[in-house]
């Protein structure tokens, strides 16, 4: 999605994330979540700031990685290179036990199940400023202004999340969609 490409070019920490990911060289890795959503309804909103990181959320999927505690490895890895981030890391091949769904076939698949159909975005750098975005649920409702539950997850999880993070309140044009 070129939009999202560009939003991320002109934010420096977004593209310097993206460097340091893309050197772990883990299969189907990307940054996902809140790092793209938030960016795109921060500029849908005119914020000439961007609203700060809480955490970075890195997904990746690897089916024989036999040691389920490796993601600490990769978050001590990250936070070696940029330590000012608050690296989230997980293995999506093994998230589906957690989550008591059947397993997941690829990252994308797994953002699939994510309570936000928003949420479900993520980028990675492929090549010096080269970027690939993927959608579990496409880009339209994200830059449509709408926050939209996935029917995969309880709509009361979805509640609690758009409530607990505020996120009607920051982003004052958003609007839930059933």
């Amino acid at each position: 999605m070129d939009r999202i490409v560009e939003l991320i070019k002109q934010d420096p920490v977004r593209v310097k994330a993206l460097e340091c990911v893309s050197r772990l060289g883990l299969p189907q890795c990307y940054i996902a979540a809140g790092f793209v959503r938030n960016l795109v309804w921060d500029a849908l909103h005119g914020f000439d700031v961007a609203t700060p990181l809480n955490d970075a959320d890195v997904i990746y999927f690897a089916p024989d990685e036999n040691d389920p505690k490796a993601y600490l490895h990769h978050e001590s890895r990250l936070k070696q290179l940029m330590p000012e981030v608050n690296w989230q890391v997980r293995n999506q091949a093994l998230m589906h036990t957690r989550n008591g769904d059947l397993p997941y076939t690829s990252s994308l698949d797994a953002m699939s199940y994510w309570p936000e159909q928003e949420t479900a975005v993520a980028i990675r750098q492929v090549a010096p400023d080269s970027y690939e975005c993927i959608a579990a649920f496409g880009y339209e409702s994200l830059f449509g202004y709408c926050v939209t539950h996935n029917p995969k997850r309880s709509r009361e999880t979805f509640e609690n999340r758009v409530n607990s993070k505020g996120w009607l309140v920051r982003w004052s044009s958003l609007r839930t969609v059933p």
